[in-house]
């Protein structure tokens, strides 16, 4: 894949309240720094938040880090996605597999793990931070943060 030549990314989590949008704040932040015009979306694999705001805690730490959520809404992955994103990136592993079930075979390749960008951690996966602590969401922002970088600097 030649990352220079993608101008739209859908980032993806299981209910698209916690580590998707934050991972869609995070990188509109950044690539806006950049100069990077890029057409940015989030949605889940499953549709039980649709049209809720962000989970409240992962709102309070990205804000407090400088990222906005303003106009951000939970929303279901659908089949049009995989034509209308260049590039889709995943929190996890399990959301990879859901994805698998809803994408034409032959768009899979648009589907990555979001870590993979990542340059100052192991991790492959970002860990869902829904049942902990705010620790969990502020791990969520390092590792988003970093991976942010990561694939910015693959697009410039």
């Amino acid at each position: 894949m030649n990352y220079k030549d993608i101008t739209s990314i859908l980032f993806v989590c299981m209910g698209n309240i916690c580590r998707s949008p934050t991972a869609e704040a995070v990188f509109r932040h950044k690539a806006k720094e950049q100069g990077l015009k890029l057409m940015l979306d989030s949605a889940g694999t499953i549709g039980s938040h649709a049209r809720e705001k962000p989970d409240h805690r992962a709102q309070k730490a990205g804000i407090a880090r400088g990222y906005s959520f303003d106009k951000i809404k939970a929303r279901k992955v659908t089949v049009e996605d995989f034509d209308k994103f260049d590039l889709i990136l995943a929190m996890d592993e399990h959301n990879v597999r859901e994805l698998a079930k809803v994408a034409p075979e032959h768009l899979m390749t648009k589907v990555k793990l979001f870590l993979e960008f990542a340059e100052n951690f192991e991790d492959t996966e970002v860990p869902d931070p829904y049942y902990g602590g705010a620790r969990g969401f502020q791990y969520v922002l390092d590792l988003v943060e970093d991976a942010s970088d990561g694939l910015i600097k693959q697009l410039k």
